[in-house]
């Protein structure tokens, strides 16, 4: 490809069978720049391909902002440690729907409208009843949240900005009780339902753990610690979920069937499930001596091991919310008084990782995944919730995605291509002539 920069814009040229194409090159206000390849078919007859979208650009987004190389995750410009020091998770999901930090007015309001909105539909109780008591609280999460459009069909014609913002709302609200319902459900405990008196984490933690007729105040150490943790997992630019959420909404799907295809994506173990694969990895090695038959395994080409809660598709250097991660877990089991075995075991992993060559020049270095799945379990959450309280966080920036996408002029209908290899045309034969 050449550029050539023209008075007002730059373009670039792809040159196939010795004829020139032009594209215009679009600029963002960080990171790389984009050839814009929209109209290939249409002037050479020819697609792209690029499996994984390793080097495509599916969309323009002012919302958050990955750096992989520096290390660094932006949301609306802010960095995320600034948002875990300073503020809290409903201020983060005002920043990521409207854009800016929220006035103390603005803020109040936001919160109160998030907070009397926590109830669900007395029939969900009933609805909830049609799954089996050992069912994944995931996929118990992926039908609850699909059913929401039949309980709140008045929030869900997406040409009405007020309704998109109703629906928004809604979601954010509605998550943690659903979240909590899918635990307690699992549990055979009875669901206990939210008060407007407690904040966001706060209100969580005492829906997943009180019990009736015994009194349950909330630590609010790990009530803060909580609240981090959903800033942390709040978005990540247009990772596998906030692609499916933007590609359901492309069709014009209603926001709580989005939300419930990007709830089906994160339970992947590659994407949300990757902190429970994380936890059991460091339970097969156990205990700190063994680490380094683990780390020879892992360097070994014909040895399936991998460390698992290393590395990272964007992320090149070490993710920045692991590091507050790291901290985080830290912090909870010192409250809780817990000596977690498993807790040395990491921190001596990341150690002799990280002074490894090996996995210093393949940038292999410590996710997000690598702690959370210690300091959940040490809330008392087990391995199975992860994947939900991880669902129960990213709802903000699934519905900012969501959001901008319906508000964007310029969208279309996802339709991606595909490089075809399967058999060309033939001719039917009936069957009784078939060899």
């Amino acid at each position: 490809m050449a550029a050539d920069q023209g008075a007002h814009a730059q373009n670039g040229t792809l040159t196939i069978d010795g004829k020139a194409h032009t594209f215009p090159i679009r600029h963002g206000t960080a990171g790389p720049d984009v050839l814009d390849v929209g109209k290939l078919y249409g002037q050479a007859g020819i697609f792209t391909y690029d499996p994984g979208f390793t080097s495509t650009a599916s969309c323009e987004s002012k919302i958050t902002y990955v750096d992989g190389d520096a290390g660094h995750l932006l949301y609306r410009g802010y960095p995320v440690e600034d948002l875990v020091a300073r503020g809290d998770y409903l201020e983060t999901c005002y920043l990521l729907l409207y854009g800016d930090l929220p006035t103390a007015r603005q803020k109040a309001d936001f919160d109160y409208r998030v907070t009397h909105h926590t109830m669900v539909h007395e029939q969900m109780v009933r609805f909830f009843q049609g799954f089996r008591r050992d069912s994944h609280p995931m996929a118990v999460m992926v039908g609850s949240v699909g059913a929401l459009s039949a309980f709140y069909h008045d929030s869900t014609d997406i040409a009405d900005p007020h309704q998109r913002m109703i629906a928004s709302i809604r979601m954010i609200a509605k998550m943690p009780t659903i979240a909590a319902m899918a635990y307690k459900y699992t549990t055979g405990q009875p669901f206990v339902y939210p008060k407007n008196e407690l904040d966001y984490a706060a209100n969580f933690l005492r829906m997943c753990f009180s019990v009736p007729f015994e009194e349950y105040k909330v630590n609010p150490v790990l009530a803060r610690a909580m609240d981090r943790i959903l800033i942390l997992h709040a978005d990540n630019e247009q990772g596998a979920s906030s692609s499916t959420v933007r590609l359901a909404g492309s069709s014009g799907a209603n926001p709580f069937a989005c939300i419930a295809a990007g709830v089906a994506c994160l339970w992947g173990p590659a994407h949300g499930g990757a902190n429970e694969a994380a936890l059991k990895m460091l339970a097969e090695i156990g205990k700190p001596e063994r680490i380094p038959a683990f780390i020879a395994r892992a360097k070994d080409p014909d040895d399936p091991f991998r460390l698992l809660g290393f590395g990272h598709r964007v992320y090149k250097s070490y993710d920045p919310r692991a590091r507050v991660m790291h901290g985080i877990c830290r912090e909870v089991l010192a409250e809780v008084g817990v000596a977690d075995p498993l807790f040395e075991v990491a921190e001596e992993l990341e150690r002799a990782a990280m002074a490894d060559e090996y996995f210093v020049e393949k940038k292999l270095f410590p996710n997000l995944d690598f702690y959370s799945g210690l300091t959940l379990r040490a809330m008392g959450f087990p391995p199975a919730m992860f994947t939900a309280v991880f669902s129960l966080a990213r709802t903000a920036g699934w519905i900012a995605q969501w959001m901008e996408m319906i508000s964007d002029p310029s969208q279309k209908i996802g339709r991606p291509r595909q490089l075809y290899t399967g058999a060309t045309r033939r001719d039917y034969v009936p069957v009784a002539k078939r060899g």
